[in-house]
């Protein structure tokens, strides 16, 4: 049985005690983090607020999501980092120069799914790992975890959050690496992987310069990530943001990448639920392969 496509679904967000979507609209939104509020630009939220009046912490300014310039503004009650959590995993926030909080609280459904599907001792990558909230997520579990980022900063605070989670002690190897040739080396070693999830940029630069753009590397670097898979495996979550790509582009993708192994492949969008309306923000596309349907 080759993988089958399944109907479009939508992967939602819901609110949690350390973050909620609090409102949106008129092309920005509002989100607390913790004891923060902050506000920042959303193109997608092109209808009016709930509310015109916004209380916030900080806010970040500038250009649009075409070239991610722009800055924080915030006011001085805000901390350098502070501690957040998502169920057992804790981890440090931060206001980047990237205008996100060093995490994407949009992936919490997909680490709900994949701790689902894996079990002690099960092999599992993260390809473009950043701060380690998935790693860590699916180390919780029992998961021995090859975290692959090529930004040694981004590692080094994956490395803290396993410390401020009480995981260090957890099998988790902390890679500084090219996403693209680590995967291919892991090929060449005839490694196997019970679970893969990668959530490329659109463009990057590896540690030793190495160029990727989304477009051209993308169906490469699956087809070696199917590779590190078989029938025994589990799951390959792929997610994409910032990029004009449909949902059923990469699913296509992987669905024939996926072609001999048995299994289901979904995709979709993902987004967050406003808590003042209940309304979806849409924030990236996803297609995802299981070996369980």
């Amino acid at each position: 049985m080759t993988g089958t496509l399944v109907n479009l679904q939508t992967l939602i967000t819901e609110p949690w005690a350390d973050y909620g979507l609090v409102d949106s609209g008129h092309g920005r939104k509002l989100e607390r983090y913790g004891r923060f509020r902050f506000v920042r630009p959303e193109p997608q939220a092109m209808w009016a607020p709930a509310s015109s009046e916004w209380k916030h912490d900080g806010e970040f300014l500038g250009a649009s999501d075409e070239d991610g310039g722009g800055r924080w503004h915030l006011k001085g009650n805000v901390r350098r980092d502070w501690p957040l959590g998502w169920q057992d995993v804790k981890f440090h926030a931060a206001n980047t120069p990237f205008r996100h909080l060093q995490f994407f609280p949009d992936m919490a459904p997909q680490w709900a799914w994949m701790r689902d599907r894996v079990a002690t001792d099960d092999e599992v990558m993260n390809l473009f790992g950043y701060t380690g909230v998935g790693s860590l997520a699916l180390a919780a579990k029992g998961a021995k975890v090859t975290h692959v980022d090529a930004s040694k900063k981004s590692v080094e605070q994956g490395k803290a959050n396993a410390l401020l989670s009480g995981m260090t002690d957890r099998p988790i190897r902390w890679m500084i690496d090219d996403a693209t040739k680590f995967t291919a080396r892991e090929v060449r070693r005839g490694r196997r992987y019970a679970g893969i999830m990668l959530d490329p940029p659109k463009f990057g630069r590896g540690p030793t310069g190495e160029t990727w753009r989304l477009e051209e590397g993308l169906p490469g670097l699956i087809a070696d990530c199917v590779k590190l898979l078989d029938r025994e495996s589990k799951f390959l979550v792929l997610t994409v943001y910032a990029v004009r790509m449909s949902a059923l582009a990469i699913a296509e993708l992987l669905r024939q990448a996926t072609a001999e192994l048995c299994g289901t492949v979904e995709a979709g969008e993902m987004a967050v639920r406003e808590e003042a309306r209940g309304l979806l923000l849409p924030t990236a596309i996803f297609a995802r392969w299981s070996s369980g349907g």
